[in-house]
């Protein structure tokens, strides 16, 4: 198994898992690097998003392969997809249970979303738990950031005070996240500060990588 794994998770609903998926997917791709997406939630958003952006434009998915799978068979899943692709992004479903353990298991790095707000940040203690059972490092990721909020500023200290690591690149609340999402693209592939922001994330989660 050459590609590293990197399994995206969080308790909270509504964090923005799928959208870190989406948007680490085509950080990394625009690297040139060839990346794996596979979609554990049944609700399956990553594979909405996938298939709206086939659609649109086939092209925009060379580089990308996709696959959905079942808790018991994303090792297999996993195996698969790192023989061919250089990046494995795994999104998972929102909850914290032995379902979620086998895709903690296969992963390099467990990337949790952490959304501006106390429960949001409570819910990162559950997950932090089960990787630390399976002995995975992790990296705590700001999401929907207000710069200058009170708020912000208490969570972020808080979540720094949970004994993992803190991303330095944060993702800022910014419409142009869920739009981009909608049209089966990403922040990324547009001009301005949201690109910026995926950027310095995906620099920093490789570096993380490459460490691990």
């Amino acid at each position: 198994m050459a590609g590293k794994v990197i399994t995206v998770a969080q308790q909270k609903g509504g964090s923005g898992k799928t959208t870190l998926a989406a948007h680490l997917a085509l950080g990394f791709r625009a690297e040139g690097k060839t990346v794996g997406l596979i979609d554990l939630d049944p609700q399956g958003s990553l594979g909405r998003w996938y298939v709206t952006r086939l659609e649109r434009d086939e092209a925009a998915c060379e580089g990308l392969d996709f696959a959905t799978s079942s808790a018991w068979g994303i090792s297999m899943e996993v195996r698969k997809m790192a023989n061919s692709c250089d990046i494995v992004i795994v999104d998972t479903p929102p909850k914290v249970d032995s379902d979620l353990r086998p895709a903690l298991r296969v992963a390099h790095l467990v990337a949790v979303p952490v959304a501006v707000g106390h429960m949001d940040l409570w819910a990162t203690e559950g997950v932090m738990d089960l990787a630390a059972r399976e002995d995975k490092p992790v990296l705590l990721i700001m999401n929907r950031t207000r710069a200058g909020t009170r708020l912000g500023a208490e969570v972020a200290t808080a979540a720094k005070e949970l004994g993992a690591p803190v991303a330095k690149a944060v993702l800022a609340q910014r419409v142009g996240y869920a739009e981009a999402m909608g049209q089966g693209r990403a922040a990324i592939e547009t001009k301005g500060p949201a690109r910026d922001e995926v950027s310095a994330l995906v620099a920093e989660v490789a570096e993380r990588l490459k460490a691990g």
